[in-house]
């Protein structure tokens, strides 16, 4: 069993067409989440909080954010959510817009290393970004994620 087959669950991936503004894709990207009773709804708070604060920390790379907060922000157990959005929103005048956002729960600090670095071999090759970005379903989408992107 792969890491992201325990991180992530079929339920938590949607394609969306768009959204009005980055808080509003935080809050559709997390409610998976929260529906599924991995984090608190104050969760997404903490993620709008923090990058009202710091600025949009989680995007990391052209058209990939990794949404998160401190656990103490609301996380009950860890899971992913990814959403993938057509018409990509902006975190920061002037940047690019995002187009896949990962959303992380993570039960304590180091809960989510393994799953950086999971992703952060998946998406070390821009080419895989924009094969999840380009799937025609959620289905392909979490096909992709559980093999590692490979031969999705």
């Amino acid at each position: 069993m792969s890491t992201m087959d325990k991180l992530l669950k079929r339920e938590n991936v949607q394609i969306v067409e768009s959204c009005s503004g980055w808080k509003d894709s935080i809050h559709v990207a997390v409610q998976p989440l929260v529906d599924g009773g991995y984090v608190k709804a104050g969760y997404i708070d903490g993620i709008i909080e923090n990058a009202e604060k710091y600025g949009p920390y989680f995007v990391l790379a052209p058209d990939l954010a990794l949404l998160h907060a401190r656990p103490e922000q609301g996380v009950i157990r860890r899971q992913l959510a990814v959403t993938v959005l057509r018409e990509g929103v902006v975190f920061k005048e002037g940047s690019s817009p995002v187009r896949l956002l990962v959303s992380l729960a993570a039960t304590d600090p180091d809960g989510h290393i393994d799953a950086m670095k999971t992703l952060a071999t998946m998406f070390a090759d821009p080419e895989n970004i924009k094969k999840v970005i380009e799937a025609e379903t959620a289905d392909e989408v979490y096909r992709m994620f559980i093999a590692g992107i490979e031969n999705a």
